[in-house]
């Protein structure tokens, strides 16, 4: 059996890696449950926005947190383009698998022509800066992820149940027709969420960036377990991902610890599985 102090520190890791995980599924979770469209370009965004925050980081001198400024901004704008994209050639929850999935093999591609599809690694103070809380290592950059994903999570959970615009999404999403007849502008708010969505995908890469070693390749390796925790968390729910991400993040990590790193994939489709098994309703 590993120690406790093992046991405590795989906790702790996995509770980071769910952060990033949540973090991850957000905006894939919210438009797949309230848009109806399986946008995997997300992914390839968020990687994107990895590279983005490598390159001001490295050629401009920029502090690799204050490159948000830049990335949500232009991954919001990005969001709005292409969901007017699926509107204008009629793109449906099926053909948005196949057409996302596509768009993110083309973005893979250009990350590969600009930055080549050798490793990267971001080096900043950020990356070795960590608290020590008895016997236990906290890393400053890995605690600030799950904080901002809690915050991200929660607040949005807030903006869709207690404002307006929330609200009157939430109704479009369970009958378009009935909410446009009192007023309600479906297509606009779902511009607006694309582009949230879109922009969380970009907050995402700045944090890959400053944890992670970059290969264009690496993001298919995150599409799996993401699309656990978006699904067992329920389509649409905001703070879903982030809950179902921790518990699959801590469940591998402890599973690492106790066995042997190969058990670990195994863990998040086997929760996925279990789900779908108990509630074939999640999806």
């Amino acid at each position: 059996m590993p120690s406790l102090t093992l046991l405590g520190q795989s906790l702790l890791s996995g509770l980071f890696i769910g952060g990033l995980y949540g973090l991850l599924g957000l905006g894939l979770s919210l438009t797949w449950g309230m848009l109806r469209l399986i946008n995997l370009t997300y992914f390839a965004l968020a990687f994107l926005g990895a590279y983005l925050t490598y390159h001001l980081a490295t050629v401009f001198r920029m502090d690799p947190i204050l490159t948000v400024v830049v990335l949500i901004p232009c991954f919001f704008a990005f969001g709005v383009v292409l969901h007017m994209g699926f509107v204008r050639f009629g793109v449906n929850e099926f053909t948005s698998l196949i057409v996302t999935f596509g768009l993110t093999v083309i973005i893979e591609s250009v990350i590969q022509w600009i930055w080549t599809a050798d490793f990267r690694r971001l080096e900043s103070g950020y990356g070795t800066a960590s608290m020590k809380v008895g016997s236990l290592f906290v890393p400053l950059i890995e605690f600030l992820v799950l904080l901002t994903a809690a915050a991200l999570s929660f607040l949005t959970w807030a903006w869709l149940r207690w404002t307006y615009l929330g609200k009157a999404l939430r109704a479009s999403a369970e009958d378009a027709q009935i909410a446009a007849a009192f007023g309600v502008n479906h297509r606009r708010l779902a511009l607006l969420l694309s582009g949230l969505s879109a922009a969380y995908a970009g907050v995402a890469g700045m944090f890959i960036a400053l944890i992670h070693t970059l290969a264009p390749s690496q993001m298919y390796a995150w599409i799996g377990v993401v699309f656990a925790a978006v699904i067992i968390g329920r389509l649409g729910n905001a703070m879903g991902p982030l809950v179902a991400g921790i518990f699959i993040g801590v469940s591998e990590a402890l599973t690492m610890a106790v066995t042997a790193p190969g058990w670990a994939p195994l863990v998040s489709f086997t929760l996925l599985i279990v789900v779908l098994l108990v509630r074939p309703e999640q999806v």
